[in-house]
Order: structure tokens, then sequence, then C-alpha cells
């Protein structure tokens, strides 16, 4: 299944290249990763789907750029008592100059549901429905700290 979101920036392409190459670098893109993955596991449970697993491990890439675009690959695993009940999700964060004073943010993934059928099933239900909002909600964060106030690297403020 495919998966992804986009939000305009209102900085200019250098400067979202050089935070976001942070964020990867000082491993801030694990925070807003596990925040995501949390907020909208959390309401799964809320509708019934019992031992839901964490979000154990989140690998990103060093960031690669030219001139016209960065980007670098992030993947999501879960584990615990259920963690195969969950797809790992592998994705592309990408940044391109929109403008002199602005830059999209995007994030493309996919993600197989596991159980073969049913996982499928409960995709088109409900999961894709998950997938997205948590998509949704990690870019958001993501952006949230290209914007704002330039933190150093390895801080998670």
């Amino acid at each position: 299944m495919f998966v992804g979101d986009e939000v305009q920036l209102d900085v200019g392409f250098a400067v979202a290249r050089e935070r976001l190459s942070q964020l990867a670098a000082g491993g801030v893109l694990t925070g807003p990763s596990q925040d995501a993955y949390d907020r909208e596991t959390s309401g799964l449970a809320r509708v019934g789907v019992a031992g839901l697993s964490k979000l154990v491990r989140v690998q990103v890439r060093e960031l690669a750029w030219t001139d016209r675009s960065a980007g670098l690959a992030i993947r999501w695993e879960a584990a615990g008592p259920a963690g195969g009940l969950f797809s790992v999700l592998d994705a592309d964060i990408r940044l391109a100059p929109a403008g002199a004073h602005a830059t999209v943010l995007t994030m493309a993934g996919t993600y197989r549901p596991p159980l073969g059928p049913v996982g499928r099933a409960l995709d088109r239900a409900l999961l894709h429905r998950v997938a997205s909002a948590t998509i949704r909600n990690f870019i958001a964060q993501v952006a949230a700290r290209i914007t704002g106030p330039s933190t150093p690297p390895g801080t998670d403020h």
C-alpha cells in the first residue's frame, strides 16, 4: 500500500535542507516518529484493537541532495507481542524548492499489510486511514521542527 503527505514550508530550500540534515544526523527524527506512531495506535486501542506493539526501531539514511531536491530514506518497525501484526514502513522524505522563500516537504512510502487477505481487508476497512494519519502527524512535526527556531544537533526540544 502507498501512503504519503506533503506540506509547504515558509522557509527557503537551503535553510530547510540544512535543518532536515541536522534532524537526521542528530537522531532527532526518532521522537516525532514515536509520537506519530503512539498517537495513532492509541486511537486503535480505543476502538478495540488490543495488544498493540510499540515502535522500537527507526532507521534514517543520510540526507542526499542537489540544488533542486534533498531526500532521505526512513524505516519504521514495530516489535513486542503483536509486532508481527504491523507492517514495516519504508518511506522517502523529500524537500524541493517552491519559490525563493518556500519549500515543499513530502513523505511517500509503502507498506504491505501483514496476515495476507485478512490483513488486506483490515487495511481497507481501517488501517490505511491510521497509516495516513500517522504520516500526516509525522510530517507536521517534522515541518514544525524545520520552520521553528533552530536547535543544536542532537537535541530534541
